[in-house]
């Protein structure tokens, strides 16, 4: 039994990476619909070795549709998504919009997979921001062993984590150096080529941005809500991969050593840690990558359990793509979905 299932938002990064995907891992799909802005109607875009031609979203009945993975923007999933799911068709959203929700559960699979099944108050579910969804896949089995009581993180974060526009200004200032042509600043509130700045969404009354603060409020309602967070959200200069330079304060020891073994064994980690030149895993290597990269696995010796680490994932995949896939996964292999296009 095969399921339809439709890709809002299918022309952008996020949503070209979710259709790749979706073919990637052979999910049971009978149908897969590509919808976008009206503007878009008729653009073909690649699913394997096939191409789909985009529907406007507008047109769209979602009445026989399964499953709706979402990357169109907060204001258009805030008001699409619950007429979307009113017809049936369970929404997994990639924006902000309903990740704050208690009635929408806010899933990574490898976290907290028995969350899921509070979808049904509304049909819908939230899929984390990108920076959070790699730092809870390096934190869970962790917490598990030791108990974690305070996390300081800094993130290094790509320019593709502002969409296209964000990638296209890195591209144009960068060749715009080595040209001597002026430097035209749209996306970003300074210049992004070979430069870095530590500001990534709206300021908040505290000095905090909304990018850090979603780190705080999504680990909570994903991990734990007793974890003390702080986070520094930094843009890079870098088209694909955000890293992260975790602290990590424990309730109970924990070593170096026994953080290796477990992150080794832990659902979506790959541990590349050796004490040695290039023996660690930056932003480049980790692109088209599904796994979470933990390197600098360490102890911190000013606090009493403390370890350092090195998190590095591709933020169109695990940190939207793969982890909005992941979720659709969840539901089939549960028995949570029943197709409404093969009754």
């Amino acid at each position: 039994m095969g399921y339809k299932v439709a890709v809002v938002g299918a022309t952008g990064n996020v949503g070209r990476e979710v259709l790749s995907i979706l073919q990637e891992r052979g999910f049971p799909a009978d149908e897969v619909i590509a919808l976008a802005s009206r503007r878009s109607q008729g653009t073909e875009v690649s699913f394997g070795d096939k191409t789909l031609r985009v529907k406007a979203l507008d047109n769209y009945d979602f009445a026989g549709t399964d499953i709706a993975i979402m990357s169109a923007g907060g204001e258009i999933s805030k008001t699409l998504a619950p007429k979307i799911a009113a017809k049936g068709c369970v929404v997994i959203d990639n924006s902000s919009a309903w990740r704050y929700d208690p009635d929408v559960p806010l899933i990574v699979p490898e976290v907290n997979p028995d969350a899921i099944t509070g979808f049904t108050k509304k049909n819908i579910i939230a899929n984390p921001n990108c920076s959070t969804a790699q730092l809870v896949v390096a934190l869970k089995p962790l917490h598990d062993k030791a108990r974690i009581k305070r996390v300081v993180v800094s993130t290094y974060q790509s320019v593709s984590g502002a969409g296209k526009e964000g990638a296209d200004e890195l591209f144009t200032q960068t060749r715009a150096v080595f040209v001597s042509d002026p430097l035209e600043t749209n996306k970003f509130t300074k210049r992004i080529a070979f430069n870095v700045i530590p500001h990534i969404d709206v300021f908040l009354d505290d000095g905090s941005t909304k990018e850090e603060w979603k780190m705080v409020a999504e680990t909570k309602k994903i991990l734990d809500k007793s974890i003390k967070l702080t986070a520094t959200a930094v843009r890079v200069p870098v088209f694909v991969g955000h890293a992260e330079a975790v602290n990590i304060e424990f309730e109970n020891e924990i070593t170096a050593d026994e953080a290796r073994e477990i992150l080794r064994e832990a659902p979506g980690c790959l541990v590349v840690d050796k004490r040695e030149d290039g023996g660690y895993v930056t932003p480049y290597e980790c692109a088209g990558e599904d796994a979470t990269f933990i390197s600098r696995i360490r102890e911190d010796s000013t606090v009493e359990n403390g370890l350092n680490i090195w998190v590095v994932s591709d933020n169109l995949r695990k940190g939207a793509a793969l982890n909005a896939v992941q979720i659709a996964e969840l539901l089939v292999n549960r028995g949570l979905l029943k197709a409404q296009s093969a009754a």
